[in-house]
């Protein structure tokens, strides 16, 4: 039960780094405000089961993924007003301004508080869904999320994206876009961090404002950076990293996995440049390539 719960949250987390990976590693977009479309996602299903009356999943996720990209599409118009180290700190601002009004707004979101949802309910009458229903929808939606990012930035489209990300004067110069490319990008990366933002909430069936704030940013930026930006199965193995070793530090001090979180990010940029995907794929290469030359000698 323990480890189907941790890989339930691996998962998870996996669609929202993979999200932030579309902006942060194909187009090279910092953001520190990612939450913001996990967490309204998460709370607004919550708000649909507390204060409007849905029961199912079915009744609230359409709904939920739909105003986390209608906020990716309303903060993208505003953050993308400007680059580099400012787009880090208005995406930044914009997360804090979404706690601090989760955080005071206390009557629609619970304030510190939260807010709580019953398990997980499809709406299928005579089917009951237990923990392991929620760890094969989740990853079964896992699957599906990372072949559409994978489709979509081995796309002509995700190819102008990188473009943007290693010379967008020249990506202007040569006529595209790259404004309009960027917003697009920036809302689809929304689009399925509302995903993630979903299934959290049915998984730990309680939604925060910290969900909306730094941390839970920090989560997937150290998801991405730790596995290897502008990869997609990199930040996968950086989710797996990441919430593995929270989950080992919650049983013996709990208390310090915030320091853990920054000692994790200060030796992942240090000494892991580049990610723990990208020097893996490389080993596997020289392992192979010696191996071909090794049959060839014989």
């Amino acid at each position: 039960m323990y480890l189907q719960s941790m890989m339930t949250k691996i998962l998870v987390f996996a669609i929202f780094a993979i999200s932030l990976d579309l902006i942060w590693g194909y187009t090279g977009l910092s953001s520190l405000g990612h939450a913001c479309f996990f967490g309204v996602a998460g709370y607004t299903t919550a708000i649909l089961m507390n204060h409007f009356g849905a029961t199912t999943f079915l009744q609230t996720a359409p709904w939920s993924i739909l105003i986390a990209t209608v906020f990716a599409a309303a903060f993208g118009a505003i953050a993308l007003r400007v680059s580099g180290l400012y787009f880090l700190m208005v995406t930044l601002a914009l997360g804090q301004a979404l706690f601090s009004l989760a955080w005071e707004w206390f009557h629609l979101t619970g304030g510190a508080f939260g807010l709580t949802i019953p398990a997980l309910n499809l709406g299928i009458p005579g089917f009951t869904c237990t923990t392991i229903t929620l760890y094969y929808l989740v990853f079964v939606v896992f699957i599906i999320c990372f072949l559409l990012l994978r489709l979509i930035v081995r796309s002509p489209f995700g190819h102008v994206l990188q473009g943007i990300r290693g010379n967008e004067s020249r990506m202007r110069a040569l006529g595209y876009n790259t404004w309009l490319y960027k917003y697009v990008a920036f809302i689809i990366a929304g689009f399925f961090a509302g995903i993630g933002g979903v299934f959290f909430i049915h998984w730990n069936m309680l939604i925060s404002p910290y969900q909306l704030g730094m941390l839970t940013s920090t989560y997937a930026v150290l998801c991405v950076i730790l596995g290897g930006p502008g990869t997609l199965i990199g930040p996968v193995i950086g989710a797996v990293v990441v919430i593995g070793i929270e989950y080992i530090a919650s049983l013996y001090f709990p208390e310090r996995w915030p320091l853990i979180l920054g000692i994790i990010f200060v030796i992942s940029v240090m000494f892991i440049r580049g990610g723990i995907y990208p020097r893996l794929n490389s080993l596997w290469q020289k392992l192979k390539k010696r191996y071909s030359y090794g049959n060839t000698e014989g």
